[in-house]
């Protein structure tokens, strides 16, 4: 159990040091944006490279955060049994969610999309626009790493759930507060 504790720890750090870090990006899309808007509405210029950067910078939000949002409970999830049930229920729940879902689906996604950034990188492709970004062969090859990052939360999640099943107190999660209307 040692090495279970370990690994979930390790996983969490990462998903979360990774997250927090990738959370900067979405500062630059939005001032990234910004600049196309005045660069195009306010003086008639525009650039593809500037306006793809932002689409490219919003496809690293969300391939990299995926994992993060994991972590921290934030995809979405119909709860209408899961927020009322015992730890225990929820713990399950959890096991078979990431072995029986998310893990075959992540192994599927890699699975499909590697021929995909194979050709990309044997192309070194880049953008179908005049103007455009160079690269896209490295933005299509986050397809890999958001299933490696999202599959090892999975695999966190599921060793989470283990340890609560086994009664590691530690990993179980703290009681939710009340949600006021206001």
């Amino acid at each position: 159990m040692k090495a279970l504790v370990t690994f979930v720890r390790f996983v969490d750090r990462l998903n979360d040091l990774i997250g927090r870090g990738v959370s900067w990006l979405t500062l630059a899309m939005v001032l990234v944006t910004f600049a196309v808007v005045v660069l195009r509405y306010g003086f008639s210029l525009g650039w593809v490279g500037l306006q793809e950067s932002y689409v490219w910078l919003y496809a690293l939000v969300f391939m990299l955060g995926a994992g993060y949002t994991l972590l921290h409970n934030g995809h979405v999830r119909v709860d209408i049994f899961y927020r009322p049930a015992s730890i225990r229920f929820q713990a399950i729940v959890d096991l078979c969610g990431s072995i029986f879902l998310l893990l075959p689906m992540m192994a599927t996604v890699a699975w499909v999309s590697f021929p995909y950034i194979a050709s990309s990188w044997h192309q070194l492709e880049g953008s179908r626009e005049a103007g455009g970004l160079e690269g896209l062969f490295l933005l299509k090859s986050v397809l890999l790493v958001f299933c490696l990052l999202l599959g090892l939360q999975g695999l966190s999640m599921a060793g989470r759930a283990v340890l609560v099943l086994t009664g590691h107190e530690e990993f179980t999660p703290p009681p939710e507060e009340p949600e006021h209307l206001a």
